[in-house]
């Protein structure tokens, strides 16, 4: 009867793991619909500069609940080695510090985004430049309206939304989360070409005499 109960119990410990390396396997499908509530992301901050490290309680009267914001938040901060920006507004603080976060953690981050829009009043291109962060923007007179993000060359974010506090809380916007080669793929070269386009080095600021 022993024997029984222990074959018994490995066996629904070998399922379990499976089960649960099967969900680990499974490539990234995942829809975020906003406004989003505002929410407090220092817990998910410290747990990505610290991780392991007790938790300690954050004095903000907002609450941490699970929100399409902190699920984005996640999305980004799951980056290992490299995060490609092309945004046409930024001026969230909370994405903007996940930001930072994961340029001071070691990960290559390059950010594209639109000329005109990046001067304006609470734009975080800026402080995202001045933390040493590699940032292209476009030089004529259409706008730079991308709104997408790739993590690692394996994820891509993409999506209606601008990354502003705006329409984080008040439009209906909506995100796409994937982790599909094909889509990554045409994402990148897109990102590769603009980042090459928007190179200072290729600015022209005089019109060439014919």
């Amino acid at each position: 009867m022993r024997a029984a109960g222990a074959l018994a119990a490995a066996a629904v410990t070998a399922v379990a793991l499976a089960v649960a390396a099967w969900r680990r396997a499974r490539p990234v499908r995942e829809v975020l619909f906003f406004p989003s509530p505002p929410c407090c992301i220092e817990a998910l901050l410290a747990e990505a500069a610290e991780p392991g490290a007790p938790a300690r309680p954050c004095p903000c009267p907002l609450p941490s609940g699970d929100t399409a914001l902190s699920r984005l938040v996640r999305r980004l901060l799951s980056a290992r080695r490299s995060l490609d920006l092309c945004l046409f507004s930024f001026s969230c603080p909370q994405l903007a510090r996940a930001v930072q976060l994961l340029h001071r953690r070691g990960v290559r981050i390059r950010l594209v985004t639109d000329a005109q829009y990046m001067g304006l009043h609470g734009s975080q291109i800026g402080r995202l430049r001045h933390a040493g962060i590699q940032v292209r923007h476009d030089q004529h007179s259409g706008y730079m309206h991308h709104k997408f993000a790739i993590v690692d060359r394996r994820m891509l974010i993409t999506g209606s939304l601008n990354w502003t506090t705006q329409a984080i809380q008040s439009n209906r916007e909506n995100v796409l989360v994937v982790e599909d080669a094909e889509y990554v793929k045409a994402f990148q070269e897109e990102f590769e070409r603009i980042w090459e386009e928007y190179n200072p080095a290729n600015y022209r600021f005089f019109s060439e005499r014919q």
